[in-house]
């Protein structure tokens, strides 16, 4: 079967059930998707942070809409092979939002959403003032979100908590835990704290476990050989592509400024094939003629 004929859900149930952790590198539009697939990751995951600054110019202050998203994700899906999760931040309103949300990222062609905790507006999860539902809420948009997969919407629930900000490990831990026995598929257990706490939550928690390197964040950067070794099976990097594209980018506006040419700059061949030139002429000789 080959990597089209099979759903990127069912891919994405294959690699979980594989060994050893997935370490994830984030995009944010087609082109990152494209380069994560062209570096040989078999997943990537469409981070909510990233998006919204380069779709919008926006903080991940819930300022981007579900619109917006899910057509950014739709992109992002059409250009690559590989399952892509997307971040579907709270569900955007009630539990009835919750599993459109979750209906509408699997008709894009995600292979897997994340829905959390937060109380909306929500925010990025490294950043102050996050707020949460409370629990039995919280429980309930996680169930609408498996109730709109298991009627039909093919695609995995990863369920995300915030209450470690907010209440500490134990009420996130249990949180954590509330979510896998209503059905959902992978838990996330955001801005952990220590070493320590990670290994808490990874013991105490049952089903497959995501970890959020986010560099400068509130959690470790741990590597993801010491990850795995804690328990966690998916191991996102949610901004690194974003914050290499931005370097590179001020460094070559800069030598502009100072009237020079930039430096270590992609070839102009290698750009056309990554954006599909490459694709689209063998394409194109397939019907010379034929009209």
């Amino acid at each position: 079967m080959t990597l089209r004929a099979q759903s990127s859900t069912a891919r994405l149930h294959d690699l979980l059930a594989q060994s050893g952790s997935l370490v994830i590198p984030c995009c944010f539009d087609s082109l990152s998707a494209r380069l994560i697939e062209r570096a040989g990751f078999p997943l990537t995951f469409m981070s909510g942070f990233a998006v919204s600054v380069c779709r919008i110019g926006a903080p991940d202050t819930g300022l981007i809409s579900y619109g917006e998203m899910v057509d950014q994700g739709r992109n992002i899906c059409t250009a690559v092979s590989i399952p892509v999760i997307g971040d579907g931040d709270t569900g955007y309103g009630n539990v009835m939002n919750v599993k459109r949300t979750v209906q509408g990222y699997a008709a894009a062609g995600f292979a897997g959403v994340t829905i959390e905790d937060q109380r909306w507006p929500k925010r990025c999860g490294h950043t102050r003032g996050k707020l949460v539902v409370p629990r039995a809420e919280a429980i309930t948009r996680v169930r609408a979100a498996v109730d709109a997969r298991n009627e039909g919407a093919n695609i995995l629930i990863i369920a995300r908590t915030d209450a470690r900000a907010t209440h500490g490990l134990i009420e996130a831990v249990d949180r954590a835990q509330a979510f896998i026995d209503v059905g959902a598929d992978i838990t996330f257990l955001e801005a952990l704290l220590s070493e320590e706490e990670m290994r808490e939550y990874c013991k105490a928690v049952t089903g497959p476990k995501m970890a959020n390197m986010v560099e400068h964040g509130e959690t470790p950067l741990l590597s993801p050989v010491l990850l795995e070794e804690i328990g966690y099976k998916l191991i996102l990097y949610p901004l690194t592509l974003m914050s290499a594209a931005v370097q590179a980018m001020q460094e070559a506006l800069l030598a502009l400024q100072n009237r020079q040419v930039p430096s270590g700059l992609s070839d102009f061949v290698e750009i056309q094939d990554i954006a599909g030139f490459t694709h689209y002429e063998r394409e194109e000789k397939r019907y010379d003629g034929l009209s």
